[in-house]
């Protein structure tokens, strides 16, 4: 391994602070391409780096806008979390530069996850498009009003949901906003999409998993303003009623660097607390 991107939010202090400390210490094992800002507002394109591996300093929101800021160029990406351990990042601070030494000396392997396309179409304007990792939300304004979404998928006509919203996920994003409304746990490995109902108004709508493989279309049937689009809570559109939302897999991978530290089940036993015990009150 020879070139290193650097990347992180840099107006936080904790992340500029690490970035400093860190910083000579590798320019004296590999070459540091470049340290990049992911600070929101500054939407810098990475699809040009030549870079071996990307060291992302944050949570697991750096990683998800490092991701789409790479686009086609998919280098692997290796986070380091500055708090507690997220479910994308692979390290903490506590040993950094130990873990470090032995994943430039190549010590780690590739793990891919899913990712998603959307595009946003307004008559025959592409009014939106985006790469995500997590998931797609489409959710109502602050006003107490349902929203109307016709489901297709690969054509086919599935269902019009009445509800606060819809989140269409992958794998890696089933952790995040689809399991807070109610939505199914996959593992990361799966080729699949989760398609989950926020608060139905039909009891008998529920979560559905299909393969990634598959094209799905919403659209937008509600008549009033106020209904907003999001990929991984970073990228956002406004709906109208009559726009079609088209969700497929990408072509591209996330790519991840795996030093076997952890697992995904020992992710979820700390951060879901599934270890624990429930607390029963005393008489």
């Amino acid at each position: 391994m020879e070139k290193v991107l650097v990347l992180g939010n840099l107006s936080k202090s904790k992340v500029s602070k690490t970035v400093l400390e860190l910083e000579p210490w590798l320019k004296d094992k590999v070459k540091i391409v470049e340290v990049i800002n992911i600070a929101k507002g500054i939407e810098k394109p990475l699809n040009q780096t030549n870079a071996d591996i990307g060291i992302v300093l944050g949570g697991d929101g750096a990683i998800l806008s490092a991701c789409r800021r790479l686009g086609d160029n998919q280098i692997p990406l290796l986070g380091v979390h500055l708090g507690n351990l997220g479910f994308l990042t692979e390290l903490t601070m506590d040993g950094v530069k130990e873990s470090l030494e032995k994943i430039l000396e190549g010590c780690y392997r590739l793990s891919s996850r899913v990712l998603l396309k959307c595009k946003v179409t307004r008559g025959k304007v592409i009014i939106k498009e985006s790469l995500g990792v997590n998931d797609v939300v489409i959710s109502r304004p602050s006003l107490s009003r349902l929203i109307f979404l016709k489901l297709m998928i690969d054509g086919q006509d599935i269902v019009t949901y009445r509800s606060d919203g819809i989140i269409v996920s992958t794998p890696i994003g089933s952790t995040a906003h689809n399991l807070a409304a109610g939505g199914p746990i996959l593992t990361p490995e799966l080729n699949a999409f989760i398609i989950t109902t926020i608060c139905p108004h039909t009891l008998t709508n529920r979560p559905l998993v299909v393969p990634s493989d598959v094209k799905i279309e919403m659209e937008e049937l509600s008549d009033y303003a106020g209904i907003g689009l999001t990929v991984d809570g970073q990228v956002y559109a406004e709906l109208r009623k009559g726009d079609l939302i088209s969700i497929e897999k990408s072509h591209i991978q996330l790519q991840l660097v795996d030093t076997g530290a952890r697992s995904f089940y020992g992710v979820l036993r700390e951060k879901l607390n599934w270890a624990g015990h429930p607390e029963y009150a005393k008489n």
